[in-house]
């Protein structure tokens, strides 16, 4: 159901970049425009993250997952009405606001309903469905942009979204406990060895914002996303106006490209499961933050150089392999160091990252005019990157996020037990 989720997730957010060039057209839009018409996304998908998830740790994953995905789909769907650069720019914020959220929200059914050794090949259907929902997006958006127009693909889209809350509606569950037919022997497998626990506390707040670990790891993610939102968001246009792609070859591209991103998902999970089970959970999540970052700022970096546009499609096939390797780690380590609060800690991660988003899809455009070329951003990009790499060195996964008024509390129980116990 989440890769389904997130895969519809995909589908939606990157038709907008498929029809970019066609949506420039029609609303005679510059470089500079139409990043700030993908930046109205990411920032209010920014300023969203945080409040989404905190609510889903508190009431639940499923009544958030439906609001979530009703609003997200009413705004495709009027995306495809919208009249102007103005209208636009509002219909793309609000479309941020509705799939606020879907990322912590989703981490947060995987801490309650999978058990903690193999939570990195949870994360992974997330990362799957990601790169299915982008590889898919041109070989559907495409065909039915060129034979109904740009507006189309968005009320398909709408329509695809409200089908899944019917499913969410109707069979899923925030806890195992509540599942019609799941066994006792399951339940309590799951119960015994996930990494939620039933804890009332608040969420430390003002512990978190002063946790380095925790600064280190959204900081990182900030960084990481400037390459994802690169390939979300403008590597169609990047392909068709900076290399001179034909559509049909902007759409084979694409599709292969987040192909990669597939595999790069499947082997990720059990790589990051296998990686830590040997070497243990700190190294695991350092050596994998570090290798998919470095890797990919110099994959860029050659794919900005090159003037070959099939060195250039090798690049950025190869790079998008990490991105779900890098995404699988990252989340894994919310869920690592949040345990019961992994909603908010990913909304605090997720939160960091879009902002990382909403500056490259500003910033993209306004290079790329101010300097006449589209591989200027690139170079920027692989550099941002490069400092995200650098920031796993100081990441500790194994120092969770907790209340230290609740951990006092416990230690001065436990002293009090084992007094007892000796006294007797």
């Amino acid at each position: 159901m989440l890769f389904f989720l997130i895969l519809i997730t995909y589908l939606d957010r990157i038709t907008i970049s498929i029809v970019g060039v066609r949506i420039k057209s029609a609303f005679n839009l510059s470089n500079t425009q139409f990043g700030w018409v993908l930046g109205a996304f990411a920032l209010a998908y920014a300023l969203f993250e945080i409040p989404a998830g905190a609510m889903a740790d508190r009431i639940g994953q499923k009544k958030v997952f439906i609001r979530i995905v009703i609003m997200w789909s009413l705004f495709t769907a009027i995306t495809g009405i919208t009249s102007g650069y103005l209208s636009l720019i509002i219909t793309r914020f609000l479309f941020g606001v509705g799939e606020a959220g879907a990322f912590p929200t989703s981490t947060g059914a995987i801490a309650r309903w999978v058990p903690k050794r193999e939570t990195a090949r949870a994360v992974s259907w997330l990362t799957i469905g990601s790169s299915a929902g982008a590889a898919v997006a041109p070989l559907i958006i495409v065909p039915i942009a060129q034979a109904y127009g740009w507006r189309a693909p968005f009320f398909v889209n709408g329509l695809i979204g409200l089908v899944w809350v019917l499913v969410c509606f109707s069979w899923f569950k925030n806890e195992p406990s509540e599942m019609k037919g799941i066994s006792v022997t399951e339940k309590n497998l799951i119960e015994t060895n996930r990494q939620y626990t039933n804890d009332s506390e608040p969420f430390p707040w003002k512990l978190a914002l002063k946790d380095k670990n925790l600064l280190a790891l959204i900081t990182s993610f900030f960084c990481s996303q400037w390459a994802l939102y690169f390939f979300i968001a403008w590597m169609p246009i990047y392909l068709q106006q900076g290399r001179h792609f034909s559509e049909d070859a902007m759409k084979s591209t694409a599709s292969t490209l987040f192909v990669f991103g597939i595999v790069g998902g499947v082997v990720g999970g059990f790589f990051c499961d296998w990686l830590v089970k040997k070497r243990g959970l700190k190294f695991g999540r350092r050596f994998v933050g570090i290798l998919c970052l470095y890797i990919m700022s110099i994959l860029l970096l050659v794919a900005a150089i090159t003037p070959s546009n099939t060195v250039v499609s090798i690049m950025f096939m190869c790079a998008y392999f990490f991105i779900p390797l890098n995404g699988i780690n990252s989340f894994s380590a919310c869920i690592d160091i949040g345990g019961s609060k992994a909603c908010t800690v990913t909304g605090i991660m997720n939160f960091a990252g879009n902002m990382g988003a909403f500056l490259l899809a500003i910033f993209f455009g306004a290079i790329a005019d101010a300097t006449h070329s589209f591989n200027a951003p690139v170079f920027v990009i692989a550099g941002v990157v490069f400092v995200g790499s650098m920031l796993w060195l100081v990441i500790d996964p194994t120092k969770k996020i907790t209340n230290s008024e609740s951990i006092d509390s416990i230690n001065r129980i436990s002293l009090i037990t084992n007094q007892e116990v000796l006294v007797n």
